[in-house]
């Protein structure tokens, strides 16, 4: 068991790798867009899956403890709905998506340094029905996402 579980995370961290552009050390899922708050969500038609990016968890640090929105509840893109603890700091974390809230990672209760280890795949943060997807042009695709992450660290 131990086996097939050891690979599946090396199959999963090579679609990862292979479906991602990298710059300054930080990867970027090619289809997924991107808030300039340093959010990611991965959309599957009227659904979205939403954590924060490979760039905003590396500044962070190990991160300690994750607060997670209630299932059910209302979230509007670019306000707050939870928070990311770390060693360094508390960051919000805000929703780059507007819509109700389906699902958290309960995982991260547990262990919330998977946002550090895995932060696209098993570092999610919550999962949402989209109320307008006309929102999803707002945001960034990985290009423009790479872009601003470079002007930010230049600063």
């Amino acid at each position: 068991m131990l086996g097939l579980l050891r690979i599946w995370y090396f199959v999963t961290w090579v679609l990862v790798i292979s479906l991602s552009v990298s710059c300054c050390n930080f990867a970027f899922v090619k289809d997924f867009k991107y808030a300039d708050s340093h959010e990611w969500v991965k959309v599957d038609g009227n659904s979205a899956t939403v954590g924060i990016t490979d760039h905003a968890q590396d500044h962070l640090g190990d991160v300690v403890y994750v607060e997670l929105p209630e299932v059910g509840a209302s979230v509007k893109q670019g306000e707050g709905f939870g928070a990311v603890e770390s060693v360094k700091a508390t960051s919000d974390v805000y929703s780059p998506v507007s819509g109700k809230v389906v699902e958290v990672n309960e995982e991260l209760s547990n262990s919330p340094g998977l946002v550090n280890a895995s932060p696209y795949e098993e570092g999610w943060i919550m999962k949402v029905e989209i109320s307008d997807s006309g929102e999803l042009n707002k945001l960034l695709d990985s290009e423009k996402y790479t872009k601003f992450c470079e002007e930010e660290d230049a600063h």
